[in-house]
């Protein structure tokens, strides 16, 4: 036979002293593992709490970085327009101050519009003539 078949055998055959001692160390043994019964549980609750906090915020944590990211990247493209448009508006700035000026209208009007002024003659060389000669 078996040690543990042979143990169960003294067992059933010893009777069980029914003293108050022996209750109340039952009664303690209970306890204690209703204690940590109660302790796990506790303790699973706990861990489960803690776990679903840490989720959230790194959830929290990585919708703000994606958040970031993207306004980062929107960022770059508006200061990239933004300096466009300040090009643009260096270069609309030049143009006024041009067309404020009476000789530039003048050699703009005689240049694009062919006007003249009195007793004077436009000569317009062609520039297709220039490239034909160069390119043959």
């Amino acid at each position: 036979m078996n040690q543990n078949d042979r143990t169960n055998q003294l067992e059933q055959q010893i009777s069980s002293i029914n003293s108050e001692y022996v209750r109340s160390v039952e009664k303690k043994k209970k306890r204690q593992q209703a204690q940590r019964v109660r302790l796990y549980r506790r303790l699973s609750v706990f861990g489960l709490l803690a776990i679903a906090v840490i989720g959230f915020l790194v959830h929290s944590l990585v919708s703000s970085q994606q958040t970031l990211a993207n306004k980062k990247a929107t960022h770059v493209e508006v200061e990239q327009v933004l300096t466009e448009t300040l090009d643009h508006k260096e270069s609309l700035e030049l143009e006024i101050a041009k067309l404020n000026d009476d000789e530039y209208i003048g050699k703009l009007l005689r240049k694009d519009y062919f006007l003249s002024e009195e007793n004077e003659l436009i000569f317009t060389l062609p520039k297709d003539k220039e490239e034909d000669k160069s390119g043959e």
